[in-house]
């Protein structure tokens, strides 16, 4: 079972307001809309999905590499596994 299992819910309520919020944006692109405006809609999308990836790590950390810690090995390669995960998303 994943991490993120007991929210799942919630996260593909998530993205799919997210979703929404980029379709929303395509129209604007489509329709001419002022380009701050455009930029204000994908700051927003943007902050929305990170909000979505924080939570991800944050189940990932509580319950996979703390299992993995538990278990007593693979713990090393699950917390390289996150910070790898924490690099990318500080990069982007």
């Amino acid at each position: 079972m994943h991490g993120y299992e007991q929210h799942r819910d919630a996260y593909l309520r998530r993205l799919k307001r997210i979703e929404g919020q980029v379709r929303g944006i395509n129209r604007m692109v489509d329709e001419g809309a002022y380009c701050i405006d455009i930029l204000t809609q994908i700051s927003a999308a943007t902050s929305a999905l990170e909000n979505v990836a924080l939570g991800l790590m944050d189940d990932h950390l509580r319950h996979c590499v703390a299992d993995a810690v538990a278990q007593g090995g693979g713990s090393t390669d699950k917390i390289a596994e996150a910070m790898q995960a924490v690099r990318r998303m500080v990069k982007s």
